[in-house]
């Protein structure tokens, strides 16, 4: 990666990580993970692709597959911590299935028109194969790209308002 494109990628976590992860509002979070080899917390910010506010879920995508290191060590050890502008929560988090999966990558492009063009040929670069938001396209893209659920442990949004810290 460039280093221009890598300071892109890595400033919404800087914003973060000096307490200003509200000024990118609720379109991304910030998962505090621990390393499943080494041991060690890991921050990383995610696109927030949707929102559950009856499960109090948010939803992110692992763009890079199954392979994604956050993927990877949430498979082994729970996240220690989700941020989303100033709200911070202890997680659970699920696996979406496929077709809940394909549902709300439905529900983010409708909501998100003016992406497309800049959207289907990201998702065609890390899938390795041209998506075209078909539902066909849909279902086989969630086969390659998790998607993973996060919602406060213990209960809803609204049962950890004011746990939040």
């Amino acid at each position: 990666m460039n280093p221009i494109a890598r300071t892109v990628f890595k400033a919404p976590a800087k914003l973060y990580d000096r307490d200003l992860g509200w000024l990118l509002g609720k379109r991304f979070l910030c998962l505090t993970h621990v390393g499943r080899k080494s041991g060690r917390r890991y921050r990383t910010v995610l696109e927030v692709i949707g929102v559950r506010p009856r499960t109090g879920e948010v939803l992110a995508i692992a763009g890079l597959g199954p392979s994604s290191d956050w993927y990877r060590n949430l498979q082994a050890a729970p996240a220690a911590e989700v941020a989303i502008g100033r709200r911070k929560f202890v997680p659970a988090h699920r696996v979406l299935g496929e077709s809940e999966a394909a549902d709300a990558i439905a529900d983010y492009e409708r909501r998100n028109l003016l992406l497309r063009p800049i959207l289907h040929p990201v998702l065609s670069k890390l899938l390795g194969w041209r998506y075209d938001g078909s539902d066909a396209a849909r279902l086989r893209m969630v086969q390659q790209l998790p998607i993973v659920a996060f919602r406060p442990r213990g209960g809803t949004a609204s049962d950890q308002e004011g746990a939040d810290h």
